[in-house]
């Protein structure tokens, strides 16, 4: 079975039958109107595109503010505590708990910025200097500066066709010195954890889940950051709920929590957590200062209520999108390690090579549909100040060790990630986007596709 038919079956099981009764039946009308779509001239050679007036991707979590987070942010601007220690009843707590509670953790901590989460992970994990931390080669900045800025070197991995790291190319990178593995679940769609625990627990190696772009994804069932030993989340702006910034970590082991807590509080351990660990079981240590204020924790706690319906409409809207496109000769989609627990980001196309890729895009546009490649991070080890080791100070000590001098970087270190981010494009989705719109967006796409098919 090649990948085409082996996604789009994907779709079809996740869908369920209706799902699939609703595919084949789209199917029946379009096969019989595909000649009439082949005719039609695109917008980009001068036809009449799809839609007049262009439609534009919004970050999901402000278009559901109302009363909820106003009421929360209004009780912090009465109680005049802005400050988490200094009121009576906190809302970065009533956050924390909540979204434990949400997902299934016995902890969650709020911090502030999904960046900062990823040091207090770091810490929590106890990286240090000559250590080495395995992740994706397609991520975000802060996975890789979280490494460095703990004394620690990464280690790139391949990603494969669900844009995230690939379970296969793992463990031939694992050395002596090898501690944890970012699993990262990239743009809406979570990461293959079941080889990447197997993996890492026959190599007696932690793993941490960055969730910043996969808030509210599951895993066969288990939400996302409750899957590995410590999990991250971000709350910034283009994230599934937001405060503006403000991030979190999840873990189920207490002594990985306790040594967040600590570390992003300067060291020391308040009540309520005092409390909960009976005055802990670890010493200070050089620390950070990471807290959530009352603002951000109240927008949270006003945001986690929307969660499941932002995450909700966002599959909807993905399920009719792939629905509508599912019959299209060699079509060929992203892969889903669990297309249930996806939770619909983005429809992307694999078309073939980073040339055909771009004349797609250019073309949705033309329709009045926004459309790109995979975003929201970056090919890391081909950026620059990585590739060439660049730092706060010029001798940064991981990388003047002899094994932090042997490690390279740039394009030769990940050919199938440069590949896989260069021929796959698509369109993100929106929660509100209408019937309308997601008509336009199936059409937009049949048309493009249909007629660079007979180019």
């Amino acid at each position: 079975m090649d990948q085409s038919s082996s996604n789009r079956r994907q779709f079809l099981a996740a869908a369920g039958a209706a799902g699939a009764a609703a595919v084949l039946a789209r199917s029946g009308r379009v096969h019989a109107n595909s000649g009439a779509q082949r005719a039609e001239k695109l917008a980009i050679e001068g036809g009449t595109p799809v839609r007049k007036t262009p439609l534009r991707y919004r970050p999901y979590g402000p278009q559901f503010y109302d009363e909820v987070e106003k009421r929360e942010l209004l009780d912090v601007l009465e109680s005049k505590a802005p400050f988490r220690w200094h009121g009576e009843s906190s809302k970065a707590l009533q956050f924390e708990q909540a979204y434990a509670k949400h997902i299934g953790v016995k902890h969650a901590l709020g911090v502030t910025s999904g960046t900062t989460a990823l040091m207090t992970a770091m810490a929590a994990l106890e990286i240090g200097p000559g250590d080495e931390v395995i992740l994706p080669a397609w991520t975000w900045y802060a996975d890789y500066d979280a490494i460095v800025l703990a004394g620690g070197l990464p280690v790139f991995a391949e990603i494969d066709e669900s844009f995230n790291i690939d379970p296969n190319d793992i463990e031939q990178k694992i050395t002596p010195q090898t501690k944890a593995i970012i699993a990262v679940h990239l743009q809406g769609t979570v990461a293959d954890m079941d080889p990447i625990l197997d993996i890492a627990r026959r190599h007696n190696l932690r793993v941490l889940e960055d969730c910043a772009q996969c808030c509210g994804g599951k895993y066969r069932g288990k939400y996302v950051g409750s899957i590995g030993d410590i999990g991250i989340n971000s709350f910034q702006l283009s994230k599934t709920i937001t405060s503006g910034e403000g991030g979190a970590v999840t873990t189920d082991d207490s002594e990985l929590f306790e040594r967040a807590v600590r570390f992003h509080d300067v060291g020391v351990l308040r009540p309520p957590y005092r409390d909960d660990f009976r005055g802990g079981v670890l010493a200070a240590f050089a620390s950070s200062n990471f807290r959530m204020s009352e603002f951000t924790g109240a927008v949270l706690k006003g945001q986690l209520e929307k969660l499941e319906t932002i995450c909700g409409r966002l599959r909807a809207n993905a399920r009719k999108v792939i629905e509508g496109i599912a019959d299209l000769p060699g079509l060929k989609l992203r892969k889903w390690p669990d297309p249930q627990g996806d939770i619909g980001v983005g429809v992307f196309l694999d078309m073939g090579n980073r040339q055909r890729r771009d004349r797609f895009l250019r073309a949705l546009r033309a329709e009045g549909i926004h459309a790109g490649g995979p975003g929201g991070s970056v090919i890391l080890p081909v950026d620059k100040r990585i590739e060439n080791k660049v730092t706060v100070v010029a001798r940064w000590p991981s990388f003047q060790s002899p094994r932090g001098r042997a490690i390279r970087y740039g394009a030769a270190c990940c050919p199938r990630t440069l590949d896989i981010i260069g021929r796959f494009g698509g369109v993100i989705m929106d929660p509100n986007f209408t019937d309308q719109d997601l008509d336009d967006i199936v059409r937009a796409i049949r048309k493009v596709f249909l007629a660079m098919a007979v180019a």
